[in-house]
């Protein structure tokens, strides 16, 4: 008789799926490899296994234990398989951001849920990370698997999938291409791949919103980069450990909608039912191909996930068109809206070392109600709006003498260009009174709610 002792025998060895119609006009040959063929239907399974072996090989996680981990869903599945073959319980913190069906799948394996806000900044003590670990340090033989600096998680790929891809492809792939979030399944199988040709290229699919591609770009940590955004599982606000940038040759930024309308051509016309993310690679992947793929090349496109996890989002009608992700419903985006203002003027900022009656003179001569503030070296570090203004000189009128850093909000949240109006509005409230965002020459816009009444209206 052939079988499998546990379910988790049964993760790895997924297959290679050459793609042939969304491909049309790349030379060379592109695979995917298909990852929802592990039994929790997604990349993360292979480091689930990896993590619990390795906290058992260390002692920190004893019979009857706890597994506690911050997850967009996948890593908690995986885990929650291994621990039903290992005898642990499982407690998972997620962003309320993530698909209900992903909340949904994890309860249904027995698994504890807690759902926490996606708009807090990660050592909040309400965010998924400070969730999770405030939980591990509260219940006794709990472990806290910390996938994001979880050096096991690396490993994993670097045993499991990368010589897989190597066997597979018999040694001739030339090109490797990954969204990248923890980062462990980029770089893990990306070192693989490079120790056997090390003249492979690695490709990592970011998101707007997220920190990779400045970072490997410039070396700087810029926070300006971080701003809310829909697709699930990748991009980063921190820097997990498991980010090998070394390994990673170059990283391109892929938008929500370009990734779900990917996601969907998949289903439809590759028979490839898979998650978001999986969009976002594909999508950026083949149009860095489009450029630079010659005919002997093999480009391996990693899946992570299924589609199952997404069905009341990108596999929605009613969801794809509210967001404006349709043909048949168009929003304008921040592109249109600054495109609109038609080039007027570079934008005004004010230094964060003059003074609030030197501010308002220069709202008064702009004309404007609210204004970003700037260090000595130009970062935006702060914003100044008519109404703060107006409250704190109420309060005390010896604050028009002061510096305006004194008396400055937050910075004003960075957005991603193709934004729709729909996502733009819900962003800003009485603590975000603007937004800003980079063009393709990183020159900064601002969108003010002006801005975006004037773009439903006209």
């Amino acid at each position: 008789m052939k079988y499998y002792n546990s379910i988790v025998d049964t993760i790895g060895n997924t297959p290679l799926v050459k793609l042939n119609k969304v491909t049309k006009g790349i030379r060379g040959t592109v695979l995917a490899k298909v990852e929802y063929f592990n039994p929790g239907n997604s990349v993360k399974d292979r480091i689930a296994v990896s993590m619990i072996e390795d906290a058992e090989r260390r002692g920190i996680l004893k019979p009857g234990g706890t597994i506690i981990e911050g997850t967009s869903g996948n890593t908690g599945m995986g885990l929650a398989l291994a621990a039903i073959g290992k005898g642990y319980k499982c407690i998972f913190t997620m962003a309320d951001k993530q698909s209900k069906e992903k909340m949904d799948i994890l309860r249904a394996v027995g698994a504890e849920v807690i759902v926490c806000p996606t708009n807090v900044a990660p050592d909040d003590p309400r965010s998924y990370y400070s969730v999770a670990k405030r939980l591990n340090q509260e219940i006794p033989n709990s472990l806290y698997p910390n996938q994001y600096d979880n050096l096991a998680n690396t490993e994993a790929h670097y045993v499991s999938t990368g010589p897989e891809i190597w066997r597979d492809t018999d040694g001739r792939i030339t090109h490797f291409a990954a969204s990248v979030g923890t980062g462990g399944t980029i770089s893990g199988t990306s070192r693989f791949l490079k120790e056997q040709n090390p003249q492979l290229f690695t490709l990592g699919l970011d998101t707007y919103g997220s920190v990779f591609k400045k970072y490997k770009e410039t070396g700087v940590f810029d926070t300006g980069e971080i701003y809310p955004y829909l697709t699930e599982g990748i991009g980063e606000d921190i820097l997990p450990q498991n980010v090998d940038f070394d390994v990673i040759d170059q990283f391109i930024k892929v938008t929500d909608k370009d990734a779900a309308i990917m996601a969907r051509r998949l289903s439809r016309e590759e028979g490839l039912f898979v998650g978001w993310s999986c969009g976002t690679a594909v999508h950026g992947a083949l149009e860095w191909a489009r450029e630079h793929l010659t005919d002997d090349d093999v480009l391996v496109i990693l899946l992570p996930d299924h589609g199952t996890r997404y069905l009341a989002k990108i596999y929605n009608d009613t969801w794809m068109n509210d967001h404006g992700f349709l043909e048949n419903r168009q929003f304008k985006t921040a592109r249109d809206i600054i495109t609109s203002k038609n080039g007027s003027g570079v934008l005004t900022t004010l230094g964060r070392d003059v003074t609030v009656s030197q501010a308002i003179q220069v709202l008064n001569r702009q004309g404007i109600s609210q204004i970003p503030v700037t260090d000595p070296e130009g970062h935006i570090v702060g914003s100044l709006t008519d109404s703060t203004i107006l409250n704190r000189l109420i309060d005390d009128p010896a604050v028009k003498d002061k510096a305006v850093s004194e008396v400055m909000d937050k910075p004003f949240k960075f957005v991603g260009l193709d934004n729709t109006v729909d996502v733009l509005s819900s962003l800003i409230d009485r603590e975000n009174k603007a937004l800003l965002v980079r063009d393709e020459t990183q020159q900064v816009h601002i969108i003010t709610q002006a801005d975006l009444l004037a773009a439903m209206t006209n």
